[in-house]
C-alpha cells in the first residue's frame, strides 16, 4: 500500500469561500479537530496577507504537534521572512511557495517571460531553504501550462531545493485522463523527479475535483490537497473526506491509504459547516444527512436483510452516531464537562461554567438535551461572543394577521450603553432586522437567511444562519435559541459584529504598516 499524505487547506483556500470569515478562536478549533482527524499537513493561512492571518498561523503552528503546519507565500523575500516568523515554532515547519506557469497568467497577470519566471522561482526556493526543511513549490494554473516548460521549471526548482511539487488545477478545467497524463509526463521527463513528492490540488468548477485527485494518485501523486466538505473559492476544492473514504473502500483498486482517523470525519465536517455557515447538502457524499438514508422499499428490504446490499459505507466508519447521549436538568457539571470532552471540544474552566448556566436554563425548558443541543450551546458560548461590539439585551415582536408587524430591540454596545429602537416590516423577521439596522446606524444588506431545527420535537432549538453585506464586506453569522425570532436576531447581530471585527483588524494593520 502506498501512503498518501493529506494536505488540508480548509483554513486557507477554504476560508476564501464567499462570505466566510473565521476568527482566531474558530481557526484554532478547526485546527485541533484536523489534528484529531490526523491530516498530515494543515495549511493554516497566508501569513503575509494580514496581521490577523499571521497571528492565526503562528498560534496554530505552536498549538498543533502531530501535524505539519504550513503557510502560503508569494515568491517575495519579505513574504518568506514573515512566514518563517509565523511557522518556526511548529513541530515540522514547511513553506508553500507558488507562481503561475501558464501562458495566459505569465503574459496577462505576471507580465514576465518564461525565463524570468524560472529565475524568480529558483531564487525564491533557494532563499526559503535557508529557513525551511520542507519547501513545497506550486505551479499555479499548471493544467493550462505547456508541458515542456512545466518539466523545465520543475527540474530547476528541484535543483534549488524544493521537496514537494504541486500540480494545481487552479480553475477546475482539466479532465481525469488529462490530469493523470500530466503526472505521467512529469515522471518521464523530469530527470530528478524521484527526489520529490508529487501533489495534486484540484478545484471543482466542472465537478471533477475528487475524481481528478484520484486520477493523480493512480499516476504517481503521493499527496492530495483539498478541504473539508469541499469548500473554497468559486465551486470549491476537492472534498478530502470523499477522497479518503474512496481510497479506503476501493483499496483493492487504488492500492493506497491515508493515515486519517475516518471516524472523525463526520464531526470534522459538522464543525467546519457550523463555523463557516456553509450548509452541507443532504445528498452530499459521505457526510450528507441522506448519505445513509434509504427511502425505496426495495432498498429498505435489502438493507434490513444484509446492509451491504445497498450500503458500501457503514455510518460508523465515518463517525455517524445512531444514537446520542441525553443529558437532563439533573445532570451535573462533571457529566457536562465529560460529554463536552467526548464531543471533541476544548473549553476553559470559565467557558464550562458559562456553558453550565446556559445548559441549566435550557434543561428547565427542554426535557432532554441531546448532543446536537449541547454542540449548539458550545458554539454560542465559545465562538459567538463579541464583547467589544453589540450584544442582545431584549426583543419584543408584535404580529397579527390584521396588524403591521412591529419590533422593539434593546442592545448593549461594547461600553455597556443601551441602544433601543423600533421599526415595522412586512413580516416579523423583516421588522426585527429593520429595527436592528437602526441600532447599528449602518446599512445592512441581507443576502441569505436559513433556519433549521437542531433536534426533533416541538421544544427543539432553532438555529439561524444569515449572510450579510456591510460596508462592502460580505460575511455570515449564526444564532441559536428556542425562539425562532431570538435566534434570527442573534444571527444578524453575530454577522454584523464580525464585520466590525474585520474592520477593526484592518485599522490595526494600517497603523502597524504606517509605523
Amino acid at each position: 500500500m502506498r501512503k498518501i499524505n493529506i494536505f488540508d487547506t480548509t483554513l486557507r483556500d477554504g476560508e476564501q469561500s464567499a462570505g466566510v470569515n473565521l476568527n482566531l478562536q474558530e481557526k484554532l478549533e478547526i485546527a485541533r479537530q484536523l489534528e484529531r482527524l490526523r491530516v498530515d499537513i494543515i495549511e493554516a493561512g497566508f501569513p503575509a496577507a494580514s496581521k490577523g492571518d499571521f497571528q492565526a498561523v503562528k498560534q496554530i503552528a505552536e498549538t498543533v504537534k502531530t501535524c505539519s503546519v504550513t503557510g502560503l507565500s508569494r515568491l517575495v523575500q519579505s513574504d518568506i521572512d514573515t512566514a518563517w516568523e509565523a511557522l518556526k515554532g511548529g513541530a515540522e515547519p514547511r513553506l508553500h511557495l507558488f507562481i503561475a506557469t501558464s501562458p495566459i497568467h505569465m503574459i496577462h497577470k505576471l507580465r514576465m517571460t518564461p525565463e524570468q519566471v524560472i529565475e524568480t522561482a529558483v531564487e525564491s526556493v533557494k532563499y526559503a531553504k535557508r529557513y525551511f526543511p520542507i519547501v513545497q513549490w506550486s505551479a499555479e494554473d499548471a493544467c493550462r501550462s505547456e508541458l515542456p516548460f512545466l518539466a523545465k521549471i520543475i527540474t530547476e526548482v528541484i535543483k534549488a531545493g524544493a521537496t514537494v511539487i504541486n500540480i494545481p488545477d487552479t480553475v477546475g478545467y482539466i479532465t481525469p485522463k488529462e490530469y493523470g497524463n500530466i503526472f505521467t509526463f512529469l515522471r518521464n521527463n523530469v530527470p530528478n523527479i524521484e527526489k520529490v513528492s508529487l501533489s495534486a490540488h484540484c478545484h471543482d468548477d466542472l465537478g471533477m475535483a475528487v475524481v481528478n485527485s484520484l486520477a493523480a494518485i493512480e499516476h504517481g501523486a503521493t499527496q492530495v490537497e483539498g478541504t473539508i466538505n469541499g469548500i473554497g473559492e468559486r465551486a470549491g476544492n476537492a472534498a478530502l473526506e470523499e477522497i479518503a473514504v474512496a481510497l479506503y473502500i476501493r483499496k483493492d483498486y487504488y492500492q493506497a491509504e491515508t493515515r486519517l482517523n475516518l471516524q472523525e470525519i463526520k464531526r470534522t465536517s459538522n464543525l467546519v459547516s457550523k463555523l463557516t455557515g456553509m450548509v452541507i447538502p443532504p445528498n452530499k457524499a459521505v457526510v450528507g444527512k441522506n448519505a445513509f438514508a434509504h427511502e425505496s422499499g426495495i432498498h429498505q428490504d435489502g438493507v434490513l436483510k444484509e446492509k451491504t446490499t445497498y450500503e458500501i459505507i457503514s455510518p460508523e466508519l465515518v463517525g455517524v452516531q445512531s444514537n446520542s447521549m441525553v443529558l437532563g436538568k439533573h445532570s451535573g457539571r462533571h457529566a457536562l464537562r465529560n460529554r463536552v470532552e467526548e464531543l471533541g471540544y476544548t473549553l476553559s474552566d470559565e467557558e464550562i461554567n458559562q456553558l453550565f448556566v446556559r445548559f441549566k436554563e435550557l434543561a428547565d425548558k427542554k426535557k432532554d438535551i441531546t448532543d446536537d443541543d449541547l454542540v449548539a450551546l458550545i458554539f454560542e458560548e465559545k465562538f459567538d461572543h463579541f464583547k467589544d461590539f453589540y450584544q442582545l439585551s431584549s426583543i419584543q415582536v408584535q404580529y397579527g394577521t390584521n396588524q403591521i408587524p412591529t419590533a422593539v430591540v434593546v442592545l448593549k454596545d461594547g461600553e455597556g450603553n443601551e441602544i433601543q429602537e423600533a421599526a415595522t416590516g412586512a413580516g416579523s423577521v423583516e421588522a426585527l432586522y429593520n429595527t436592528l439596522e437602526r441600532c447599528f446606524k449602518t446599512p445592512v444588506t441581507l443576502l441569505d437567511y436559513r433556519i433549521e431545527s437542531v433536534s426533533g420535537g416541538r421544544d427543539a432549538l432553532a438555529q439561524v444562519f444569515v449572510k450579510v453585506r456591510v460596508n462592502d464586506i460580505e460575511t455570515s453569522g449564526r444564532g441559536t435559541a428556542q425562539d425562532v425570532l431570538e435566534a434570527s436576531a442573534k444571527a444578524y447581530i453575530n454577522a454584523v459584529n464580525r464585520v466590525f471585527m474585520i474592520e477593526t483588524m484592518r485599522m490595526e494593520n494600517q497603523k502597524v504598516a504606517m509605523q
